[in-house]
């Protein structure tokens, strides 16, 4: 009974979680209405489903997973190998930079949501998740409607002039809805689904599509029409039986891709497509290629890119495209943000994530000749968000879908197996051991305790954030100075200490500025930022600007603009 009072516990939290991620933000009484508050829900959803997935069905899961478990563990360690060997500040390598949040416990959480994903039992929990894909998606579609006819009555700062959506920016937004108007379209090709079903479902990824388009996001764009090519394929090979029809669509689906990528690189009809962003990408991802070739085994430290960027750029992106001025802390290409944090060893565990989910879905393609929409719509969404992924950042309100999707694949493959066992008869099957592991705790109790417990170990960065926002709008210098003593609900960070330099020197407090850059310093050696408004600050010593000079120099050799400076 145990075993299966946790399949529907973990599926429950799964398909009520991975919305609620994807959808929540605030802008009340915080500075980062959209990372911080994400993990710290993604937490307690992450340790609740771990929770479950540890205390029931653990053992019975092996079957078929075993590949999926050994890589899980050697992530775990190369990502804890990462950080114990990175220079940056260890708050910053475990909850990740401002702005991102995607550090050790980022991943972790997401891991645990992949593994226990991974154990669901029945096909229709699978299906579950993608409605929760779609609910999240609707509200998204209807938020951003509204936005577009009356505009945003979020009380956010939108820099970018486009719709955001709940993912605070274009780009992340246009590829969700890009995966919602995918996964939407598979199922509405379901054979038993209602007509009232298909005509809301077109209606809405109609609606998503022009959002899309308004977003001015061309990610948004890929995402969507290589989904659909996807989709497609599995309808061509279901309606027909000789092969010929089906290599011919998948022939001509490579033909456009290929083309699509030309178009990219300013070649071939499709040029159109081409940003100057996908140059500013090559770039960053030159840089991230750089880090983990330097540091091979350990890498750079997790999310501490940023810290490294000015280093690892080409005299060219500091002297010509993007310029000296434009910098970024992601390489905007998660494989390569993982290889720049870890190096190969991370790598490798990240991409064997992607062999085993890969292989996962092959099998399925292969033996299933039919067309199985939740599969289809796993399937085609996991492919949208990986494609996504090599040209963005990574997001934790879009990330989660396609870590669970990875999961999905994997389970999916397994359930469908010819004499698998479900969740139900595995329950059976364990007798006295499933009755006294339910007698003793039971799965809704243990997830439980396993929310309380990561939300406590995530929380602290939305904590820091909202006693760091009462502290600069309550104007009050005493404040300020109180909510930058790092403690456990509210660790350091390098943003608010350049933040509260600026602050105090706008205000003449030049004391008080410089006590504050000296302690920025001292907790990140290699933020530039840091060194820079040491050297600007008036009341700095010639030694202290002369150190913050060469220490520009040492962390941004290629910028004339700071290699011309001098003592």
């Amino acid at each position: 009974m145990s075993i299966s009072v946790a399949e529907n516990t973990k599926a429950r939290i799964l398909f009520i979680g991975a919305p609620l991620t994807t959808l929540f933000v605030t802008t009340q009484g915080v500075t980062d209405p959209v990372n911080v508050t994400k993990l710290a829900l993604v937490g307690t959803i992450g340790f609740a489903v771990l929770g479950a997935f540890l205390f029931y069905g653990f053992k019975s899961s092996l079957v078929g997973r075993k590949a999926l478990y050994i890589n899980a563990i050697l992530f775990v360690l190369t990502s804890a190998f990462a950080v114990a060997n990175s220079k940056a500040p260890f708050t910053q390598n475990f909850y990740g930079s401002y702005g991102r949040n995607t550090g050790f416990l980022a991943y972790f959480i997401l891991l645990a949501i992949t593994l226990a994903t991974s154990t669901l039992g029945r096909a229709g929990n699978y299906k579950k998740l993608v409605y929760g894909l779609q609910v999240a998606g609707l509200i998204n579609v209807l938020y951003c409607g509204w936005v577009i006819a009356f505009g945003d009555f979020l009380s956010w700062n939108n820099t970018y002039g486009n719709i955001l959506g709940t993912l605070g920016n274009p780009d992340f937004i246009s590829a969700f809805l890009g995966i919602f108007i995918v996964a939407t379209v598979a199922m509405v090709f379901e054979s038993k689904t209602s007509w009232k079903y298909r005509v809301a479902g077109i209606a809405a990824s109609a609606a998503a599509f022009y959002e899309v388009i308004d977003s001015h996001a061309i990610q948004g764009l890929v995402v969507t029409l290589g989904g659909l090519v996807i989709v497609g394929f599995f309808l061509v090979r279901s309606h027909f039986k000789s092969l010929a029809p089906t290599l011919l669509y998948a022939l001509l689906a490579f033909a456009g891709g290929i083309t699509a990528i030309f178009g990219a690189l300013q070649k071939g009809p499709f040029s159109f497509v081409y940003k100057t962003s996908v140059s500013l990408r090559g770039e960053y991802w030159q840089a991230g290629m750089w880090m983990g070739n330097k540091y091979p085994f350990t890498g750079i430290g997790m999310d501490s890119f940023g810290d490294w960027y000015r280093r690892a750029r080409s005299v060219e992106a500091a002297t010509i495209l993007p310029g000296p001025n434009t910098v970024t802390n992601a390489a905007h290409n998660v494989v390569l943000d993982f290889f720049a944090a870890g190096g190969w060893p991370l790598l490798i565990t990240y991409v064997g994530f992607l062999v085993i989910a890969g292989i996962s879905a092959l099998k399925v393609i292969k033996r299933q000749k039919s067309y199985d929409a939740t599969f289809v719509a796993i399937f085609a969404g996991w492919v949208c968000y990986q494609t996504q992924s090599i040209i963005s950042i990574n997001q934790i309100g879009l990330a989660i879908w396609g870590w669970i999707f990875t999961g999905a694949l994997i389970g999916y493959e397994i359930i469908t197996r010819d004499g698998v066992e479900t969740a139900q008869s595995v329950s059976k099957g364990r007798g006295r051991n499933a009755k006294k592991s339910n007698d003793a705790f039971s799965p809704i109790l243990v997830a439980s305790l396993g929310a309380v417990v990561g939300l406590l170990i995530s929380i602290p960065p939305l904590a820091g954030d909202m006693n760091w926002r009462t502290a600069i709008t309550s104007k009050d210098a005493n404040k300020v100075m109180a909510a930058l003593e790092p403690t456990y609900m509210a660790p350091a960070d390098t943003s608010r200490y350049l933040q509260a330099t600026q602050l105090f020197a706008n205000s003449k407090l030049m004391s008080q500025a410089h006590d504050i850059a000296l302690r920025a310093i001292k907790f990140n050696p290699d933020s530039f930022d840091s060194w820079k408004i040491l050297n600007l600050l008036p009341n700095s010593t010639q030694a202290e600007k002369d150190l913050a000079l060469k220490n520009m120099k040492r962390l941004d050799p290629h910028n004339p603009d700071v290699t011309a400076i001098k003592k």
